[in-house]
């Protein structure tokens, strides 16, 4: 899916490197699986979170945390990796890793059509296979498929990021950086439209 966090995952893998990236993505999945295990174990009240007065506010918190970041980002000056002789890009220590870790968990929790995402993907579950009737392993099953494709497209986006890195230039970089500050803004004031329109 092309959302906010596609375009960081992209950005990440060009200037920081394909572990950079990974390290990223697992925050994003870990953020899903938590979604997924809400809408699963409080099924009947995530239907209720995701409808009326409470999803207005999800909206317009998220909104207002994407609006910032974007921001934010859209000012950032470009930084460019440290390579190596080979040009590959030297890795970040594992506080790099931690830190990318967890940009990707709240980036994507903070978004609130995620939950509102996963919760249809539960809905269908529950009637292709049966919530209410306790076919834990079924859903488990079903829910496992979805994440391993999600994990393994953007291994494909990450491996294609990579190629781009030798057209990147100061010029291109601050691009990037500016486009991805726009999505985000735009993205955040959406989410705060529909929050404050539908409250």
């Amino acid at each position: 899916m092309i959302g906010p966090v596609f375009f960081i995952l992209l950005e990440t893998s060009i200037r920081k490197g394909v572990r950079s990236a990974i390290s990223f993505d697992i925050g994003v999945l870990l953020s899903d699986l938590i979604y997924i295990l809400i809408a699963y174990i409080f099924y009947s009240e995530v239907e209720n979170l995701t409808e009326g007065k409470n999803s207005e506010i999800a909206k317009i918190i998220g909104g207002g945390l994407f609006v910032i970041y974007g921001i934010v980002t859209y000012f950032k000056k470009p930084k460019h990796p440290k390579l190596d002789d080979d040009g590959n890009v030297i890795q970040n220590q594992k506080k790099d890793y931690l830190l990318l870790f967890l940009k990707g968990f709240l980036l994507n929790f903070a978004n609130p059509l995620v939950i509102f995402y996963w919760f249809s993907v539960m809905t269908l579950a529950s009637k292709k296979v049966g919530i209410q009737n306790g076919e834990d392993v079924s859903v488990m099953f079903f829910v496992g498929i979805i994440m391993a494709t999600f994990f393994l497209f953007d291994l494909l986006k990450i491996l294609g990021a990579k190629k781009l890195r030798p057209l990147m230039t100061d010029s291109l970089l601050k691009a990037l950086n500016q486009l991805i500050g726009i999505v985000f803004f735009g993205f955040g004031t959406f989410l705060l439209i529909k929050g404050f329109l539908y409250m």
